[in-house]
């Protein structure tokens, strides 16, 4: 994937179009920010995306699966080039301002390109090592990092585990997207525990508050009950509860701190 700027500081629009590391968008970000219709994202992203004679899977675009809803969706990272292809369909406010923002990209790019050719051989010698070597330390600090992150996850503490398995939760629903996400993953996670440990969440939690109200215990009180309350009262499925939420933080390439629950 190209590497086209440094996102350490981001412009509005590039938060807008969660530009990464690798100075590229989503699909359904750039389609977003356009404001097309979103009922006919699907059929949009295969059109112009999959079916596209002009741009390469795996070259100027990479697909990929997010859950929305609890169901899997896909979409595409793109390429600045690719990006501003898309955009230019767009005769709206917001496509030209993606129109710009892409061109403007693509111009820094080769204006790098540019001044580095003008240099002499020995200086560009000197230069492309060093960013091999600054490029080798950044892999190899990112591998520490994900190994840890690994460690981390693995080490989930059971005595401190709702803290810790919402930092899981709420890491997984940013890498989707953001917060809005993390009903999203919740779901997914009591859906694995429903098809695994056989336990219907809702309907023990329906079953405890009518025996709690049959107790005359406050109304306040049964309302506050929630689903981790219920994983909480059976060891068995609190620790397959546990080993599902480790298994979404590795299939979604998250990880977590020390903090939340997690045990170094």
């Amino acid at each position: 994937m190209e590497q086209v700027m440094n996102t350490t500081d981001k412009t509005p629009i590039e938060l807008e179009l969660e530009i990464d590391e690798n100075g590229m968008t989503t699909a359904r970000q750039l389609y977003e920010f356009l404001e097309m219709d979103k009922s006919n994202f699907s059929r949009w992203a295969r059109q112009n995306i999959e079916k596209n004679e002009f741009y390469e899977e795996n070259k100027d675009w990479w697909g990929f699966v997010i859950m929305t809803n609890g169901n899997e969706c896909k979409d595409y990272k793109l390429t600045t080039d690719f990006a501003k292809h898309l955009s230019m369909e767009s005769h709206s406010a917001k496509g030209k301002e993606a129109r710009n923002y892409f061109v403007t990209v693509k111009n820094k790019a080769k204006q790098t390109v540019l001044e580095l050719s003008n240099l002499s051989p020995e200086l560009r010698l000197l230069i492309n090592v060093e960013m091999k070597k600054e490029e080798q330390e950044k892999k190899i600090d990112s591998v520490k990092e994900e190994i840890q992150g690994i460690k981390d996850v693995i080490t989930l503490s059971p005595s401190n585990w709702r803290k810790g398995t919402s930092t899981i939760i709420t890491r997984i629903a940013q890498k989707l997207g953001g917060n809005e996400y993390i009903q999203t993953v919740r779901k997914e996670s009591y859906k694995h525990l429903k098809e695994r440990a056989h336990v219907a969440l809702g309907i023990r939690l329906s079953n405890k508050r009518k025996t709690m109200a049959e107790m005359e215990v406050h109304k306040s009180k049964r309302d506050k009950l929630n689903k981790l309350d219920i994983i909480e009262e059976d060891p068995k499925v609190l620790e397959c509860y546990l080993v599902i939420v480790k298994e979404m933080a590795i299939k979604y390439g998250v990880t977590a701190s020390s903090e939340g629950g997690l045990k170094k």
